[in-house]
């Protein structure tokens, strides 16, 4: 077998990331299919296999790229000199914005996603998600340093559990937007950061 050029690999692997979030901009998550995948790239289904053995662990892999790149944005906050506790959750809440397809993925389908992704493939994502988290301790232990670990745990712990709640009141359809008007619930649509900012406030003040 011919030895392939350095970087290939990944490179093809995030052809199939992009088919995949270009896809699930005005899909569902059951309505991605390998099939549809497929026709975004230039890659037969089987091709896709060596990298992805379903759609969902594709998901995981789009879901662990939209971390890295969080990370990257968490990288930039630690690297501020100071922020106050108002600073800093501005900064947090700015810095999810741009990551809605994150928040969807934590919103919806994370669970089935994990369940039928291979265990190496669950393990490297996980990895991923140690690192953002440890990023954000050490976030935490910079800007507000009396903040013991136990504390620092508890923020991590329920903030990471209110993202997953993020995305439904950013974005909804026509039906359920009508339901919630003839059910008597006051419908607004809010942006990511009118949600996060306030939650990160009270979590860190």
């Amino acid at each position: 077998m011919p030895k392939m050029p350095e970087g290939h690999a990944e490179k093809r692997r995030n052809e199939i990331l992009d088919a995949c979030s270009t896809l699930y901009r005005n899909s569902s998550f059951h309505d991605v299919t390998m099939k549809d995948i497929s026709a975004y790239t230039s890659m037969s289904r089987p091709s896709i296999y060596n990298y992805f053995r379903t759609a969902e662990e594709i998901f995981l892999g789009l879901l662990e790229r939209e971390y890295v790149r969080w990370e990257e944005d968490l990288d930039i906050i630690y690297e501020k000199e100071r922020l106050n506790r108002e600073e800093l959750a501005d900064a947090l809440s700015k810095s999810l914005e741009e990551r809605t397809t994150l928040l969807r993925i934590q919103a919806t389908n994370l669970h089935e996603i994990e369940d039928n992704s291979r265990l190496e493939r669950l393990t490297e994502f996980k990895r991923t998600l140690c690192g953002v988290f440890s990023l954000m301790d050490e976030i935490l232990q910079k800007f507000i340093p009396g903040m013991t670990e136990e504390e620092r745990t508890s923020f991590r712990v329920s903030f990471f559990a209110f993202l997953s709640g993020v995305y439904p009141y950013t974005d909804s359809t026509e039906k359920q937007q009508r339901a919630m008007e003839e059910a008597g619930i006051p419908f607004r649509k809010y942006s990511i950061y009118e949600i996060v900012y306030p939650c990160l406030r009270k979590l860190l003040s």
